[in-house]
């Protein structure tokens, strides 16, 4: 007897749940040589707001837990990654043509890119604070906070450069609202999956499929998103406009890269300063 192949419409990660769009439209994920693989919920402006009110909602929780914590729930990420790891690497075979060797190696890279963030979380402060000296008697202490809920448009590199730009931000205490890739949307419906059946809150990590065109934009313009990561912004004339419209309120904005970036580079704690804020506080000696 011959089975059936069973379609899949993925949907979209919002608050922990997987919501369809509100929107009812859907786009087809196809495969390195153009077929078929999947449908695609085609997020709208109202699915992006509703990720915005869920990582809202999830910041405050997420902000104040220890940096240790934060740690150990991230690295719990890659735990359960490196359960889907089979899978993970059929996907990118299949989504990019890669060979089985390349397509190992990515997946790999990017298990140990969580892994190299999540051991930073109870580090990073300690790293990037500093005790300034001052001249009267005085403690000045400067130490880095959350920026808070940030939007990033993820590049092209549909798991290695999807955990690049996700993982040291909730790291740090953020909350993300994140656009995956266009082109290779699939491995990040799977991640969502992985997070979903992780430690993870629901809303610390919002994952949107879709266009940037039409979602990042209003992103951009959201009065309640703090900062913006571009990192997956290849037309010049959007990410202007983008850089524009977050100007209305001081969003803390990670430019669009000039050049390409090979995710397989060794991280640095770049993506770790980029969206946390230095808050310094004055204390008198001996009180």
């Amino acid at each position: 007897m011959t089975r059936i192949d069973v379609r899949k419409t993925h949907k979209l990660y919002i608050g922990g749940a997987f919501p369809r769009s509100e929107s009812g439209r859907t786009f087809e994920a196809v495969d390195a040589t153009g077929g078929f693989i999947a449908n695609m919920a085609l997020a709208s402006r109202k699915d992006g707001r509703d990720a915005v009110q869920a990582a809202r909602k999830a910041f405050g929780g997420w902000s104040t837990r220890t940096p240790y914590n934060r740690g150990q729930v991230v690295y719990r990420i890659a735990e359960v990654m490196e359960g889907r790891r089979d899978q993970l690497i059929s996907q990118l075979r299949q989504a990019e043509g890669l060979t089985e060797k390349k397509a190992i190696t990515y997946v790999d890279a990017a298990i140990d890119r969580v892994v190299w963030y999540a051991g930073w979380a109870d580090k990073y402060v300690q790293a990037l604070g500093n005790a300034n000296a001052v001249s009267g008697p005085y403690f000045n202490l400067s130490t880095p906070e959350p920026t808070g809920v940030v939007a990033i448009v993820a590049p092209r590199g549909p798991l290695l450069g999807l955990v690049s730009v996700i993982a040291p931000a909730i790291a740090t205490g953020n909350t993300v609202v994140v656009i995956a890739s266009e082109q290779h949307p699939v491995p990040a419906v799977t991640l969502a999956e992985i997070m979903a059946t992780s430690d993870l809150p629901g809303g610390v990590v919002n994952i949107l499929t879709g266009t940037a065109a039409e979602i990042a934009p209003w992103l951009a313009s959201h009065m309640d998103v703090n900062g913006l990561d571009l990192a997956g912004v290849d037309d010049p004339d959007l990410a202007v406009s983008l850089e524009v419209a977050a100007a209305d309120n001081l969003k803390r904005v990670l430019r669009a890269p000039t050049s390409a970036v090979d995710w397989l580079d060794e991280p640095t704690l770049t993506r770790l300063e980029a969206f946390v804020e230095t808050k310094t506080v004055w204390h008198p000696i001996g009180v």
